[in-house]
């Protein structure tokens, strides 16, 4: 065991706009821990390849972006290599660029230490699609946190809507099933929820309960172990 595998990892996994970052935001808050927003790992490297022109079905040179990619979280906002890139990357472009790289085995491979190296004193809150089962498999708690597909394509309308961005729910939805089935059906580390991760379903639940759930069941972990 090594000094960085001392520290304790919360493993939030779950399908998109199932309001993960959000929760595990304010978990890693709650605890003073760090926080590892791996899907915006995957549209950094969607836009970094759309600024050079690369495809996103390119596997092999997406994987060569991953070295160059320096990336910095800092008050919520996203850096990459010094550029303030938090509002491009967090475009419904973006995110269907997330979608389609993250299919490649290589990228998935390339990607493993830049966010196994968040793991730092005193501890992480990890969220993505296989932060418990292939980034973190010895985390302290996994969680599987999800919600039924039109609950989120409402929540996601909702957030564009309140941007001042034009949305539409129907297109939005049909995106969302799209996304589903590419991260459950992938090759590489496929969308699951792991035997030993706890179900939180926010489908009639809001924020507070659902970081309050999180939270108490950390406790609980820590009590035990």
């Amino acid at each position: 065991m090594t000094e960085q595998t001392l520290w304790p990892v919360i493993a939030i996994d779950g399908p998109s706009a199932s309001g993960k970052g959000s929760v595990a935001e304010r978990v890693a808050k709650a605890f003073g821990f760090h926080y590892l927003d791996s899907g915006a790992l995957y549209r950094l490297l969607a836009y970094a390849a759309y600024t050079q022109s690369v495809s996103w079905s390119d596997a092999a040179k997406l994987a060569v972006i991953v070295p160059s990619m320096d990336i910095r979280f800092e008050g919520g906002e996203v850096f990459l290599n010094g550029e303030h890139v938090s509002v491009h990357i967090r475009s419904e472009q973006m995110g269907k660029g997330a979608s389609e790289v993250a299919v490649h085995p290589e990228v998935r491979t390339a990607l493993l230490q830049t966010q196994r190296n968040f793991r730092k004193a005193p501890g992480l809150v990890g969220d993505g699609r296989d932060i418990g089962s292939v980034i973190f498999p010895d985390a302290a708690l996994k969680v599987f946190l999800t919600a039924g597909v039109e609950t989120r394509a409402q929540r996601r309308y909702d957030q564009l809507i309140s941007r001042g961005d034009t949305a539409d729910y129907e297109t939005i939805l049909e995106d969302l099933r799209q996304r589903d089935l590419r991260d459950t059906q992938r090759s590489s580390a496929p969308l699951k929820q792991l035997p030993d991760a706890m179900l939180v379903d926010t489908t009639k639940m809001n924020i507070v309960e659902a970081v309050d759930m999180i939270v108490e069941a950390f406790k609980k972990t820590a009590k035990n172990t």
